[in-house]
């Protein structure tokens, strides 16, 4: 019996980890700027996916926060949008059902995506370059994910969800990398070391 107490009491003694509230309300606040981003979407027609600039949201975030930190922004993000908030693009079912639908793939790989941006952001000198190379991994996470998906729910060859998933959104999302790199670049936030904190 007094060994059964002697654990119960060490037990008590493990450090709880501390999360700063600073930091809950930014990932908080954050899944709003992304709910935002959604909502300036555009079909095309021709593809059940809209443009939408959830990515470059989702590529800011992973710049902006540690790994931990961007990953539960864009979870609780997902969360929010499963639960019925209106948070995800209105060309959608919007609530589960969009994240089991033609976008889900694209969905379900934001906080991936966001994660390794900044965990390949952080790995290494932090510089415009190593910003844009960490966002375009990133981005390349997000399309494939977003094609598998569309794939394995519609069943069409290669080439068709090719050109229905990936292909269109290559110019944007090149666009959406540059501005994404280039707005952390002007908030002066490389090399700061309070990132690193977050989560």
């Amino acid at each position: 019996m007094e060994e059964i107490g002697f654990k119960q009491d060490s037990l008590r003694a493990l450090p709880v980890p501390r999360v700063a509230w600073k930091t809950v309300l930014m990932v908080v606040a954050a899944t709003a700027l992304v709910a935002i981003c959604a909502h300036i979407a555009v079909p095309l027609g021709f593809t059940p996916v809209p443009v939408t600039m959830q990515t470059f949201a989702v590529l800011l975030l992973g710049l902006l926060f540690g790994p931990g930190a961007a990953f539960a922004c864009l979870s609780l993000y997902l969360l929010e949008g499963a639960i019925g908030l209106p948070v995800f693009s209105p060309h959608g079912l919007g609530g589960l059902a969009q994240l089991l639908g033609p976008t889900g793939g694209y969905l379900l790989s934001y906080p991936f995506a966001a994660a390794l941006a900044s965990l390949l952001y952080r790995r290494s000198r932090r510089s415009f370059l190593t910003a844009l190379a960490a966002t375009g991994v990133a981005s390349i996470l997000i399309l494939a994910a977003g094609a598998t998906w569309l794939g394995m729910i519609t069943h069409l060859k290669f080439s068709v969800v090719f050109a229905q998933s990936v292909a269109p959104f290559l110019p944007g999302d090149a666009v959406k990398i540059l501005a994404a790199t280039a707005c952390v670049s002007i908030l002066g936030w490389f090399g700061n070391d309070s990132r690193d904190r977050v989560l």
